[in-house]
């Protein structure tokens, strides 16, 4: 892996690094298809390591630190269309002309929107985990979640509100309800928080916050636009509703969709063998 500064256009400094089969100093067959992966929050970080792990033999896997999360400059606005321009300034700053795209949960929103901006540059997307075009699962979301984490050790989910500060003991029994299998529920949670960079709470607050005041039938409008193909992978024991991704799943004109079971959230751990074999068939098309 190698670690890049990227320059966005207002001159904020966003960490990145790649891997895989056009890494500097490897040799092997000629370059793979870029792959930039763009992680969930929002306010969070890249948590790809094991994912990138799993695709570098087979692709030039790109990854990132969005705006004011990990290792990038904590500086705003946090808005969807800043985060999609720092996107683009990764694309530039790695001389693609155009990428596939792999979104995870916020991260799926991200390369969405990024897509429904950029067509042109996209040469596909995958959708991973992501929550639709809608609003209405949240209270669903924060009833399973409940139950799961009363599951997995008896922990009282502390709510959702955006702009709550949460620690890393607090993130780490809070994720648990992120993955199915509650004996290794724990054990994953803490992957995830480690390194531990800290929620940025402000970043989390106001891209939420402008992410349910967007209009679902205009975005369905949008998406039927979108020529892009795309690949939805939903975990089937995902806490957040699989059905809050049908409208979206409806609307795009080329789209295909797998479910993992017996993966929650965070698929390419609970699933990594379906999970690699079914990114890498849709970039393959």
């Amino acid at each position: 892996m190698e670690e890049h500064k990227v320059i966005a256009d207002d001159g904020r400094v966003l960490w990145a690094a790649e891997s895989g089969r056009d890494e500097p100093g490897r040799t092997g067959p000629g370059r793979g298809e870029p792959l930039v992966l763009c992680h969930g929050g929002p306010g969070l970080w890249d948590v790809f390591g094991g994912l990138a792990e799993l695709l570098a033999d087979r692709v030039r896997v790109i990854r990132w630190d969005q705006r004011g999360g990990g290792r990038s400059e904590r500086e705003g606005p946090y808005t969807m269309a800043r985060t999609v321009a720092d996107l683009d300034a990764v694309r530039l700053h790695f001389g693609l002309d155009r990428m596939a795209l792999l979104g995870h949960s916020w991260g799926a929103e991200v390369a969405l929107h990024y897509a429904l901006e950029h067509p042109d540059r996209v040469s596909s997307l995958v959708y991973v985990s992501g929550t639709g075009l809608g609003h209405e699962w949240h209270e669903e979301h924060r009833r399973n979640r409940a139950e799961r984490l009363a599951d997995v050790g008896g922990v009282v989910d502390p709510g959702d509100e955006p702009g709550v500060p949460i620690g890393r003991d607090a993130a780490v029994r809070l994720w648990t309800a992120d993955f199915a299998d509650p004996s290794t529920a724990r054990w994953s949670a803490e992957e995830l928080a480690t390194p531990w960079f800290g929620v940025n709470e402000e970043a989390n607050a106001a891209l939420i916050a402008e992410s349910r005041s967007r209009d679902e039938a205009e975005l369905v409008a949008r998406c039927r636009g979108l020529t892009v193909p795309t690949l939805i992978v939903d975990g089937a024991a995902d806490v957040r509703p699989r059905w809050a991704v049908d409208s979206l799943a409806e609307a795009l004109p080329d789209v295909a969709r797998v479910v993992l079971p017996g993966a929650g959230h965070v698929p390419w751990v609970e699933s990594p063998g379906s999970f690699g074999w079914a990114v890498l068939a849709h970039l393959a098309r």
